[in-house]
């Protein structure tokens, strides 16, 4: 497989390029190497791809699903674990999910992770974690009874998987019998093989004309899953034991003090397992662990952090496939040095100016990679716009000899430079000031990383990029009128589309041109020019949260579009407010500062859009030939809170603020982020401030954290 432009389109480009029709067909492939991957790894136990090119394709699905939310699969792979049973086994449904972990790839993917848990928790004190070898194995649970093993079943998909009940019951590590554990006890862990048993495995069955395996995790896998357990018994089969499902009564207080009880129990834990106070201590423990890593007979592929109290845990809980208080730290994906052949710029649909690396073809992790992101000019340079440097600064410059990764993402990455390389005559990249599509000022705006256009409509690439978004999935989504067609119109000197309007004028513009009609140009015919007049037409017809979404403003998505409808609730309203609104000052800029969701850059994005003549002109001109169908307003749930608009403001005691925004919401409350006359209850703490004198003011009924909960504990 080739990773360029020309061989895999969109699967090249980086997230926030992407297109809705581009981001549809990443979803659609990525689904689908997923699922293969997922069948070979789990099912099949030969994994096609390195795990490094997994967690990559795992990455961008979820990066492009939190982009374009709307394009999420039923089936998408961001809402599964594992693979669905093999046949031939007895299925088991799992009593508890056995779930997969969130990964991280860097010390500050680590870091986030401790601050996130400290910020849902509301947590400044002391907070302890446990880290240890993550296994590269299969992952196995074993329910006991009574103190007895009474089965043994395979991850599956995590709700269910396949009874090896029998094979388990071979596995020196595994006790068949438990003293003093609770009545009901499932144990967690992974069957592994080490690395002298595999080494001897494989020559026993080269001897005996049998299959060799490709790896430790391979042979692990497929000597559990076999239906005769006699040939499992010929395998030398190992297990670590580090969590737990059901369970009648708690193993401990804390993560640490289960991992000792299991140990205790009889089954083997891994040694490794430390407690750690901090993410300072959890980045030194993950370092010892990788200089260990070559020298531990056994397979491992990262270090897994865990918060250590589980009443903490159970706070935490989970999100749909994983859980909040643990992530997988991964150990660096495959590196690959080659020569930078050139640096080229690409024009978005927002006018910014992203570089691309051009590389001398180089294989990574069995990809070949021929281009690499390159973020930014000051990730290029080494500095910022003030000349300081910064942290992951490169001071990249043609015909160096850069060291390539893809851990995390499928757009390769540079990971470092070899000035011991660097060409007598490399010259420090100078980033354009002038877009290279139409020539126009690329300016920077203060405190902003990326270079931007100033040519808006007149610049070919942002005009092409914001029609393909136009009639993308999300927004329009017109039928026969995709990124090549708009393409082709864009260009067209005799039916051209070069704003939105354009696409609703296109059949009267057809009819009226006598000579060259658009169902006799090659590629088209009588009918399929009907069917894109017919499509259009049913487009004059929109919901104005698409309508929103469509008009491309910068830094509105499809959820922010979805909270503007539901406040707006017709065009005529959205139109009229931002039209009369003033960034930063007047009623109707608190108004829409006041939405939940919606910052003042955001704001400031949609008044300025409104203001700006030429935007204005073609958004007017747009307009004009639709019907934007209102929002109706959500029917109220039943809760005392139900439709009501509410503030939180100073200090919460029992519960975050990140809880009580998710409890208010899920009884039907709208949470704003300032106090005006639209709203209905104020729920301040101590240390309140200008948001209560506000209520005051306004005459807003005003209570604190206790009152709060008295009046929800009903819902």
């Amino acid at each position: 497989m080739t990773v360029n432009g020309a061989a895999n389109g969109a699967a090249d480009r980086a997230v926030e390029a992407l297109t809705e029709a581009e981001a549809r067909a990443e979803l659609d492939r990525l689904a689908a190497a997923i699922a293969r991957a997922n069948r070979a790894y789990h099912t099949e136990d030969a994994p096609e791809i390195p795990d490094a090119d997994y967690d990559a394709l795992k990455r961008r699905n979820a990066a492009i699903e939190a982009r374009f939310p709307a394009l999420k699969r039923p089936d998408s792979p961001s809402e599964q674990v594992g693979a669905a049973p093999a046949e031939g086994f007895a299925k088991v449904r799992h009593e508890v999910r056995m779930l997969s972990l969130e990964n991280a790839f860097d010390e500050e993917d680590a870091a986030d992770f401790v601050d996130r848990v400290r910020k849902y928790l509301g947590h400044a004190g002391p907070l302890d974690f446990t880290a240890e070898p993550k296994i590269d194995g299969l992952s196995l649970s074993l329910r006991y009874e009574g103190g007895v093993l009474v089965q043994a079943a395979t991850r599956g998909d995590g709700e269910v998987g396949e009874n090896v009940t029998e094979n388990a019951r071979t596995i020196a590590d595994i006790p068949h019998r438990l003293t003093g554990a609770p009545d009901v006890l499932e144990v967690r862990g992974e069957v592994y093989m080490s690395h002298a048993d595999f080494a001897a495995l494989n020559a026993r069955q080269s001897q005996r004309g049998g299959k060799t395996f490709a790896n430790p995790r391979n042979a692990a896998a497929g000597s559990l899953r076999q239906l005769d357990a006699r040939i499992t018994a010929d395998r030398p089969l190992r297990f670590f034991a580090y969590s737990w499902g059901a369970h009648s009564a708690p193993l401990a207080a804390t993560q640490m003090g289960a991992i000792e009880r299991l140990g205790q129990l009889g089954f083997a834990v891994n040694p490794l397992t430390r407690l750690c106070d901090g993410p300072e201590a959890l980045m030194a423990h993950y370092r010892v662990i990788e200089t260990q890593r070559a020298t531990l007979g056994y397979d491992i592929d990262g270090v897994v952090y865990k918060v250590n109290d589980l009443a903490l845990q159970a706070r935490l809980g989970f999100r749909s496939t994983t859980p909040r208080w643990a992530i997988a730290h991964k150990f660096p994906a495959e590196l690959a040095w080659t020569r930078l052949e050139a640096i080229d710029i690409q024009v978005g649909r927002t006018g910014a100016l992203s570089p691309v690396a051009r590389l001398s073809p180089v294989t990574v992790g069995g990809v070949v990679v021929s281009n690499a992101t390159l973020h930014n000019e000051d990730y290029i340079a080494g500095r910022d716009a003030r000349g300081n440097p910064i942290r992951e600064g490169k001071d990249i410059r043609v015909g160096d000899w850069v060291q390539v990764y893809r851990a995390g993402d499928v757009i390769p990455k540079i990971a470092d430079v070899d000035l011991s390389r660097r060409p007598a005559d490399a010259v420090p990249y100078e980033f354009p000031t002038l877009c290279p599509e139409c020539g126009s000022p690329a300016l920077r705006e203060e405190g902003d990383a990326v270079r931007r256009c100033t040519g808006g409509l007149i610049c070919p690439a942002q005009g092409v990029e914001r029609l393909k978004h136009f009639v993308s999935r999300g927004a329009f989504d017109i039928e026969g009128l995709g990124a090549k067609q708009v393409e082709m119109f864009f260009h067209d000197p005799v039916l051209p589309i070069r704003q939105p309007a354009d696409i609703f004028t296109l059949q009267a513009r057809d009819a009226a041109n006598p000579l060259q009609k658009l169902k006799n140009r090659d590629g088209w015919g009588e009918k399929s020019a009907a069917n894109l007049f017919a499509a259009i037409d049913e487009r004059r017809k929109i919901p104005l949260n698409r309508l929103i979404f469509a008009l491309g403003i910068r830094h509105v998505g499809e959820s922010s579009a979805n909270l503007l409808a539901n406040h707006y609730h017709s065009w005529t309203a959205f139109e009229a407010a931002m039209t009369a609104a003033t960034p930063g000052e007047g009623a109707q800029w608190a108004e829409l500062t006041a939405i939940d969701g919606v910052g003042a850059v955001m704001a400031a994005s949609l008044v300025n859009a409104f203001a700006n003549p030429a935007e204005r002109a073609a958004i007017d001109a747009l307009v004009a030939h639709l019907t934007v169908e209102d929002v109706a307003a959500r029917a109220p749930l039943d809760s005392p809170v139900a439709g009501k608009t509410v503030v939180f403001t100073g200090t919460l005691t029992r519960m975050t603020r990140a809880e009580a925004k998710t409890r208010a919401e899920a009884l039907g409350a709208k949470v704003a982020g300032s106090v005006s006359a639209k709203t209905d209850l104020v729920i301040a703490g101590p240390g309140a401030g200008s948001k209560a004198k506000d209520a005051e003011r306004l005459g807003v009924r005003m209570i604190d954290e206790d009152e709060w909960l008295a009046l929800i504990s009903g819902a």
